[in-house]
């Protein structure tokens, strides 16, 4: 079990987490969701000791144990993958390494000494088979290859793996450990949707108590048994049963149920402080029309009744009984403006091939992107989906065969590993050199990007991931480009804003090819998929026929 009390963290005069309190229990798997910047990210490190909270504390079972993936967490790159997973399970190994002690002696050992190791043997190799036995390598094995790594040798030094790879090797890692309590700082965004699908089905048998970080909806929609909630600069915490539908679900009903109430307040609101004005006004005008003692005493009476209604409604109003106005929430707002249309064929691929370390990864690629399509690129880590994806936007020549680009069409490439970004220049200053903007016409368009204070004033380089995301599409919007290339975009994106984006693209003119494994979005956005499979390029007009034709919703290898 794992039991949060009244957690509260400060930087300084300004309030990350506050009063938060929650439980997870054995078997629950919780989805911690809340705007960037909200404390997620904190809360995750104060709960596995990384950080003090300012006050509160964390309660786990005794003798429990823990393991936490940060975000961006990579293990070290001198070890070899089998280092890695082995780091997991050292008291697995321990317990294997005590075994093997044990057999060695008994095998020197005769009469009562040889009884006494015998029974030290059946309570060493009933803590050994508690910790996944001779089965453990057959899981471990399973393991990797659900993460996409089945195929790596495991004596690989993880120094040549990608970055992906090397993400996935610390989360493979982490889940040999078998730990009592999982902490995983949005571990989806280095995952394709195969193992994407591994980890949901992972945790739905998970015996322990997981609290996991995740922007993905679908995700949060297969594998959490509960949403928590962080509102940021509102204290507490707000946990809701089910997945993220169901919470999404209940969040509508309370805004409607909220707007209601509010109406209502101030329906009654005003017809109170109408009753106010027409009494005050007429015991003024009692009182200043007769000089008659009694009726100007009684006039004075019904004004200062009247006053004390005033008084009464402003305790009201102002307590905490009031009910709020529904607020929307500060999310990222986009608009892409007016764009020059293009030709009707924005993209032609010939017989385009691309090999990597003596191996095709794809050949014979014919495929078109007409205008208007938005297409989803789709395939495992390690297939080659940026380099693609580079031949599209010029980046890169494959090695085989040609890539064209329509008349007329301006392309916007944004790359995963955002290296479009002067780490050291300011994102005011690459607004300003992407477009004429004055500095105030610059700050408005950042803050809509959810830039506030002095943070367009910041070195590209000291910007979180979210921030630099957001920095790359606004530099996108300015250039005007009718053509999107990109190549996971919404890695990093807090839930709300990756709705808008999706609005966004919705309301685009252009043509939009994107790498992308947010299943909630390809479902809802893609007209077409390109999946990377069998040594080759194939079109599915969406994850259903990809799956009746492959029988998976992920490209094959």
């Amino acid at each position: 079990m794992l039991q949060v009390v009244n957690i509260s963290k400060s930087y300084g005069s300004e309030v990350v987490l506050e009063d938060v309190s929650f439980v997870v229990n054995p078997g629950e798997c919780a989805g911690l969701i809340g705007p960037n910047g909200s404390g997620k990210s904190t809360l995750l490190r104060i709960v596995a000791g990384a950080e003090y909270a300012d006050d509160g504390r964390v309660v786990m079972g005794t003798g429990s144990a823990m393991a936490w993936l940060p975000q961006g967490f990579e293990a070290d790159p001198y070890q070899t993958l089998g280092e890695a997973i082995r780091r997991g399970l050292a008291e697995h190994t321990e317990a294997h390494d005590a075994l093997l002690s044990i057999e060695e002696r008994m095998t020197r050992a005769v009469g009562a000494e040889l009884d006494g190791l015998i029974e030290e043997y059946g309570r060493a190799s009933d803590v050994f088979e508690s910790l996944g036995g001779y089965e453990i390598e057959q899981r471990m094995a399973a393991m990797l290859q659900g993460l996409g790594l089945g195929a790596v040798p495991l004596d690989t030094p993880l120094s040549i793996l990608s970055g992906g790879q090397r993400t996935r090797a610390s989360l493979a890692s982490v889940i040999a450990s078998n730990p009592d309590v999982l902490l995983l700082d949005e571990p989806t965004n280095h995952l394709d949707i195969e193992a994407l699908e591994w980890l949901e089905d992972y945790l739905s048998g998970y015996m322990g108590a997981a609290l996991i970080v995740s922007h993905d909806r679908a995700f949060l929609d297969g594998a959490v048994t509960g949403i928590l909630e962080l509102n940021g600069p509102r204290p507490g915490l707000v946990a809701y049963p089910g997945d993220y539908s169901d919470y999404k679900l209940a969040k509508e009903r309370e805004l409607e149920k909220q707007t209601a109430a509010w109406k209502d307040q101030e329906a009654e609101r005003r017809r109170v402080e109408r009753d106010i004005a027409r009494t005050k006004q007429t015991a003024l005008r009692t009182e200043t029309s007769t000089t008659h003692d009694f009726y100007r005493r009684r006039a004075k009476k019904v004004a200062r009744k009247a006053k004390v209604r005033e008084r009464r409604l402003q305790r009201i109003l102002s307590s905490s009984d009031r009910v709020e106005r529904p607020r929307a929430e500060w999310t990222m707002k986009l608009d892409f403006g007016r764009t020059p249309r293009g030709g009707s064929r924005v993209l032609l691929l010939e017989d385009v091939g691309h090999e990597y370390d003596g191996r095709w990864l794809y050949q014979d690629v014919n495929l078109a992107l007409e205008h208007g399509e938005r297409v989803a690129l789709l395939g495992p880590n390690g297939c080659g989906k940026s380099t693609l994806l580079k031949f599209v936007a010029g980046q890169a020549i494959p090695a085989l065969g040609s890539v064209r680009v329509g008349e007329n069409i301006k392309v916007g490439y944004m790359p995963q590993d955002q290296v479009g970004l002067d780490w050291r220049r300011s994102a005011l200053e690459m607004v300003r050199q992407a477009a004429d903007l004055t500095e105030t016409e610059a700050r408005t368009l950042l803050h809509l990007y959810l830039f506030e204070g002095d943070e367009p004033l910041l070195p590209a380089g000291s910007l979180s991931y979210g921030q630099r995301s957001r920095l790359l599409l606004a530099i996108l919007v300015l250039e005007g480009a009718n053509f999107l290339v990109l190549d996971e975009p919404m890695n990093h994106l807090d839930i709300p804003s990756r709705e808008r984006f999706e609005e966004a693209l919705e309301a685009f003119p252009g043509t939009v090819l994107m790498a992308v494994h947010d299943r909630a979005f390809i479902d809802r956005h893609a007209t077409a998929i390109w999946a990377i499979e069998s040594h080759s390029v194939h079109r599915y007009s969406d994850r259903s026929e990809l799956h009746s034709l492959t029988g998976t919703c992920s490209p094959r290898e």
